[in-house]
């Protein structure tokens, strides 16, 4: 059975408390489709009048903005053991290649790598975690937790709504094929996204890799 279809099947209460517990788990480090979940459930929202778009979009951010505080404090305590032990339970979510590479982004953009770490789905789940173990000052990691999980989920929450409203008479008829193109438009804006992460933290990479090259690097003559 699609998500969709199974979305169908139990109440909207239930709905709200499922995106925010998935958003929330997912938030707080533990790998969950939430962005599916959320995508479905606001896609849902627009075809069926029981669904409150609205507190849907409120859930989403709360758990969003709890998560993330949760796993801030469980990786502040934990430190760098706790990133060890996740990385051998979930090696391809957490695994040293992935550490590294949120670690690099973390200390490249501080504080709004938490904030647009809400778009890319790897640095949603490291966030929170991350940010704890790097000892990020509490009310830089809020304000960026706040407002990105407000813009994150509230945004995607609205727009694909939006979307489920404007395109209603199609979706009666091709649902299916409606969903799929906004699962894929939106895989496409987050592989997108992940590839210029991982540019920007490749050319940080490459750059402290010469500076030790250009310190022992004979001075020429005339210098």
């Amino acid at each position: 059975m699609h998500i969709q279809e199974w979305l169908e099947t139990i109440p909207a209460v239930s709905i709200y408390l499922l995106v925010g517990l998935v958003i929330g788990l997912e938030s707080l480090g533990i790998p969950l489709p939430g962005e599916i979940v959320l995508v479905s459930s606001a896609l849902l929202a627009s075809q069926h009048g029981e669904i409150d778009p609205v507190i849907l979009g409120l859930c989403a951010i709360t758990g969003a903005i709890v998560g993330d505080s949760i796993g801030y404090a469980i990786g502040r305590r934990g430190g760098k053991p706790l990133l060890e032990r996740l990385g051998r339970r979930f090696p391809k979510h957490f695994g040293p290649q992935q550490v590294a590479l949120a670690e690099r982004s973390f200390e490249k953009w501080g504080m709004w790598a938490v904030f647009f770490g809400r778009f890319v789905a790897l640095l949603r789940i490291f966030a929170g975690p991350l940010a704890g173990v790097l000892r990020m000052p509490y009310w830089r990691f809020l304000i960026a937790n706040v407002l990105g999980g407000i813009l994150w989920a509230g945004g995607t929450t609205a727009v694909i709504y939006s979307v489920g409203i404007v395109a209603e008479p199609w979706l009666k008829r091709f649902s299916w094929l409606a969903l799929g193109l906004a699962v894929l438009f939106g895989l496409a804006v987050t592989l997108v996204v992940r590839n210029r992460m991982k540019k920007a933290a490749a050319a940080v990479g490459t750059a402290e890799a010469d500076i030790p090259a250009q310190q022992s690097a004979p001075a020429t003559v005339g210098e």
